[in-house]
């Protein structure tokens, strides 16, 4: 899939989508996990990608996937090594997002101390909004969103409750991985993480930000 750059217009696949675990307090307190004292970083593939009215689609291999709301970042040029007062400069844009999680893989890769990759990484796992320009946003810092199952609302949080700010997360990540155009950074999820059967519909919205839509539905065999 390719995402529209809300500054140029020009379309590109993203080549990295960077998650962020554990950044909001009364996430990491429901997850009974401790609050990280530096960012939790995983990737997701691009192939996890969906966008707005697409479909989610549960994988057979799983029976408890669960919604996490998110705002995401997307890069607008090189970043590597940035100091955190000029990392803003980088972002081109911001939408709304899904981190979607088959808890109960997550939940056995972890006993056993094993990545996450298989958990998060299916095909649809990913959905994402359209992207406004980073200056159409005020203050990122500020944001309220929320997500709604089947009408109703099952995650609400404003983004100033965020552990590691936007600012400071595209700071670390580029002290990792060279941060390239079209690069995603989801911010992590607030509180209130819970599963979705087929047939539900998610509706995320955020301040001035386009809304995203996506239907749950099962794998077709």
């Amino acid at each position: 899939m390719q995402i529209e750059m809300p500054g140029s217009g020009r379309r590109i696949r993203p080549g990295k989508l960077i998650c962020v675990g554990r950044n909001y307090a009364a996430h990491a307190a429901e997850m009974k996990s401790e609050i990280p004292k530096q960012p939790l970083l995983f990737l997701k593939p691009s192939t996890s990608l969906v966008g707005d009215g697409g479909s989610v689609v549960i994988p057979p291999m799983s029976s408890d996937v669960h919604h996490e709301l998110e705002l995401v970042l997307v890069i607008g040029q090189e970043a590597r090594g940035v100091a955190e007062q000029d990392a803003m400069l980088y972002v081109e844009g911001y939408a709304l997002g899904l981190d979607m999680t088959a808890r109960d893989l997550q939940a056995e890769a972890k006993k056993g101390g094993k990545p996450w990759s298989v958990a998060k990484g299916f095909d649809t796992f990913a959905p994402i909004g359209r992207f406004v320009a980073s200056a159409v946003i005020e203050d990122v810092g500020n944001i309220t969103m929320q997500l709604q199952r089947n009408a109703a609302v099952v995650q609400s949080c404003t983004t100033r409750d965020m552990i590691f700010s936007p600012a400071h997360l595209v700071h670390y990540v580029s002290h990792i991985f060279t941060l390239e155009p079209g690069d995603l950074i989801f911010t992590g999820t607030p509180e209130g993480v819970g599963p979705v059967l087929p047939g539900d519909k998610l509706v995320a919205t955020g301040d001035g930000l386009p809304t995203l839509n996506v239907e749950v539905v099962a794998a077709q065999t």
